[in-house]
């Protein structure tokens, strides 16, 4: 049988190198990804051979990423259909990119069958268009921007660092509590009650260095009001985690996107896409995503082993 286990951060060791070696695009595949998300999908990993085996389980229950690394894929599929079996379930591969079903389809022919899954897909934009925003398309995120400019005409950028996590923790925790109270979630006087999601991004602002994440902080008004945080999936991409801010502070998002994207280009010129994640199906994140008009829509399927 084979032996998961809940990732830990000395896992990134082992497990950046498998990633690296078979690169997607994915906002899946980095381990930073692997690593936050672990509580919320009780997601675990085992390595078999030369590939990593990913164990998730969300909506559709126990499932399996595509073993990225090297190495023969058909045996790798082997070992998912036995863990699969031990836990009762048919084997079921989630998130599986293009270029991933068509490696299966060539290793195993004919023993999955592919069904797209629109709320997976991932939004690929290239990095010089969301730094400098060009053309008619983008006018009004331009717009969006100058109103920050005249609200704030002294606001700063700067980097995510030891120095200013603390700040951006603050941010997180005050944006959590106006989101729960807007849902009409009964909070009581100072108890400290955490969404998933913020409780995912205090991770990651805690261990940011340890899983090779960046960000930037806007100040305006010498105060922090929005930050985004990410890393590199591979070389030429690079996973806009998180982004935050008010919903009142006008403009500070279309800023904050600018800014991770102008830092990115300047720390990462190798870098030719930022991903900027799925829409979970979700309406308004979905128009707000497309409203960027992303140059890439990662198209990612759900595989289901065919009866014999």
């Amino acid at each position: 049988m084979i032996a998961f286990k809940d990732p830990d951060l000395a896992d990134r060791r082992w497990v950046a190198p498998l990633l690296a070696a078979e690169p997607a695009l994915s906002l899946e595949y980095s381990f930073a990804a692997i690593y936050l998300w672990r509580n919320i999908y009780t997601q675990q990993i085992a390595r078999f051979e030369d590939r990593l085996l990913i164990r998730v389980v969300g909506s559709l229950g126990p499932a399996w990423l595509y073993p990225a690394g090297s190495g023969p894929l058909a045996t790798a599929l082997d070992a998912i259909k036995e863990d699969a079996a031990a836990q009762g379930v048919p084997p079921l591969l989630v998130c599986v990119t293009g270029e991933q079903r068509d490696a299966i389809e060539g290793a195993c022919p004919g023993r999955f069958a592919f069904e797209s899954h629109r709320d997976s897909f991932d939004y690929l934009y290239d990095v010089n268009r969301l730094a400098d925003l060009p053309g008619k398309k983008l006018h009004a995120k331009r717009n969006h921007i100058s109103h920050f400019d005249a609200r704030f005409p002294d606001w700063t950028s700067e980097p995510v660092t030891a120095l200013n996590v603390g700040e951006c923790m603050d941010l997180e925790r005050q944006w959590n509590l106006r989101h729960l109270a807007e849902e009409r979630r009964e909070i009581a006087a100072g108890e400290d009650t955490i969404s998933e999601e913020s409780a995912v991004l205090l991770d990651a602002l805690e261990h940011m260095d340890q899983l090779g994440m960046e960000g930037v902080l806007l100040r305006a008004e010498g105060r922090p009001v929005a930050f985004s945080l990410g890393g590199l999936i591979t070389p030429e991409c690079f996973d806009v985690n998180f982004e935050k801010s008010f919903g009142d502070v006008q403009g500070a998002y279309a800023a904050v996107n600018r800014e991770m994207a102008r830092r990115v280009r300047e720390n990462h010129p190798q870098v030719k896409w930022l991903n900027r994640e799925d829409d979970m199906g979700l309406e308004g994140l979905r128009k707000a995503k497309l409203s960027y008009y992303p140059d890439i829509l990662l198209e990612k399927y759900i595989a289901r082993e065919v009866a014999p």
